[in-house]
């Protein structure tokens, strides 16, 4: 009578072990399209993705770059003040998007070129992405707009 408790025992725990490994693969591959990495275009830059990674790219949409193409096509450069990555989007961009201010973008590099399925601006004077004040504050260019003087 003790071998067979025993081995139930064993049979229930191996039976717990299989179903919490097939759930976590579960969850895992349910998960795989919804993991989106952020990187800023001096990384982009320094590594490049590898072709159809989709990833979120950040920082200031640069001064001077934005250029409308045919239809709904904008294309920018998005900066981190220390490197450049050329931004085309097909779309219609945000209200608050403006050149010198923050942006997040999903997408995948194509050639040279981020190709954008998605573009999320600023909401208000203040606000700056989260991702994108961390970039700036590596490159050691990030002013808090609190402490500009007011003119």
């Amino acid at each position: 009578m003790k071998g067979l408790k025993k081995q139930r025992r064993i049979q229930v725990i191996a039976l717990a072990f299989a179903a919490l490994a097939l759930s976590t693969g579960l969850i895992g591959y349910a998960m795989r399209d919804g993991i989106n990495f952020f990187r800023s275009p001096t990384e982009v830059v320094a590594s490049p993705p590898v072709a159809g990674e989709v990833f979120r790219i950040g920082g200031l949409v640069e001064e001077g770059s934005v250029r409308r193409g045919a239809g709904t096509t904008v294309s920018f450069r998005v900066t981190d003040t220390n490197e450049s990555v050329p931004v085309e989007f097909t779309g219609v961009l945000p209200d608050l998007f403006a050149e010198g201010q923050g942006m997040v973008a999903l997408g995948q590099m194509q050639g040279g070129t981020f190709v954008a399925t998605e573009v999320l601006a600023k909401h208000d004077e203040t606000y700056m992405p989260k991702e994108v004040i961390e970039a700036l504050k590596e490159q050691g260019v990030y002013v808090n707009p609190a402490d500009k003087p007011q003119g």
